[in-house]
């Protein structure tokens, strides 16, 4: 059985390797395609080819994330495919190779799998895209958002609220021009403090050539005031870090879970709306399971005859399969924070609607024919 464990093993892990480089190089093509517009410019310095190719390449482990599980399931279905056409699995049956063992001879593979996807989704993928990021900020001179209004975070004190508002981060992790907007416990504004600059350190920020406006309203309905006072370095207690800053600056699919999970948490400490990061929380957990799912998808093609038909039909169906989970996870994603689904169900639907489907298959061909 070890030589059986060893032909299967040996034959997915090459197949799904070569499916993986040839994903992996069309995005990397994609990506160099796109990234042509941004070279020659640069506002620190100029950004070239080289600094391009390094930036896509840098891309790369975020784009593996997200395809390891299509190349699974691909690479497997081909091996299967491959072995049935060839008679070569007829002859494994006869060796002992039962559907059960051969269903616990796959799960094992896919197990290697899912730790592989969950390394590289939450070790490999964040650092080199922060890499990636830092790399680009070195010519363009700051991190920016997507957005046209930068990012916003809420943090509560007691009775009181702040709304902050930061446009970018600079590449050595200064916040540019920062906005904190203070609320008492009734809702109306306190203060709104703006500076040039900020850099987050233990415990707070430190405002560079801060500007703090007070709103004061006197007693017995005197005429409210408006107070300014500049200040060259202000000290602002507070407990939002770089990470929480990054998030909203930046996309959070691209987070590791524990720093999704504390977020999180941050968010519903002060009254924000989580639905959206506990998605993607959620989604980082279910996604590396998903190679299970597709490992079981395959190995019906194990039992099916290739006499009359070739086998890159059956190939061509593991890629609609494959994509068709890469879209449905997507929608799913996108309908629940809309329609405020549970987030653990809203993940774990795709892969448990494939999962069933994957063991229909086992049960239909496999089991009954």
């Amino acid at each position: 059985m070890r030589t059986l464990r060893r032909l299967i093993y040996v034959e997915a892990i090459k197949s799904i390797a070569f499916v993986t480089l040839g994903f992996l190089s069309l995005f990397f093509f994609f990506d160099f395609v796109d990234e042509l517009s941004s070279v020659g410019q640069g506002t620190v310095a100029p950004y070239g080819l080289p600094q391009a190719l390094l930036y896509v390449t840098l891309l790369v482990p975020s784009h593996l994330y997200e395809l390891l599980p299509i190349a699974v399931l691909i690479g497997t279905i081909f091996v299967m495919a491959n072995l049935a056409r060839s008679s070569e699995y007829t002859i494994l049956r006869t060796s002992g190779l039962g559907p059960w063992r051969a269903l616990r001879m796959l799960l094992t593979l896919g197990l290697g799998f899912v730790l592989l996807t969950f390394a590289v989704g939450d070790y490999v993928a964040p650092l080199s895209d922060r890499a990636a990021q830092l790399l680009k900020s070195r010519y363009q001179g700051y991190l920016a958002t997507a957005g046209l209004t930068g990012g916003w975070l809420k943090e509560r004190r007691g009775d009181d609220s702040f709304a902050v508002n930061v446009v970018s981060i600079d590449r050595d992790g200064t916040l540019k021009l920062p906005r904190i907007f203070e609320f008492d416990n009734r809702g109306f504004l306190r203060s709104l403090t703006t500076a040039n600059t900020a850099r987050i350190v233990d415990g707070g920020w430190v405002l560079q050539d801060a500007q703090r406006q007070e709103f004061q309203t006197g007693p017995n309905n005197a005429a409210p005031k408006v107070v300014n006072v500049h200040q060259p370095l202000m000290a602002w207690q507070t407990g939002l870090t770089t990470d929480m800053v990054a998030v909203a600056l930046l996309k959070p699919e691209r987070m590791r879970t524990m720093d999704l999970f504390e977020y999180t948490r941050h968010l519903d400490a002060n009254g924000q709306a989580t639905q959206r990061y506990k998605i993607e929380f959620w989604r980082k957990v279910f996604y590396p399971l998903s190679c299970l799912v597709m490992v079981v998808l395959a190995l019906p093609f194990a039992y099916l005859h290739f006499r009359q038909s070739g086998i890159a039909g059956y190939v061509f169906a593991g890629v609609m399969i494959g994509i068709s989970f890469f879209l449905l996870n997507n929608v799913f994603g996108y309908i629940g924070n809309l329609r405020d689904w549970w987030p653990w169900a809203t993940a774990a639907a795709p892969g448990l609607l494939y999962s069933l489907m994957s063991l229909g298959a086992f049960g239909w061909l496999v089991l009954r024919r």
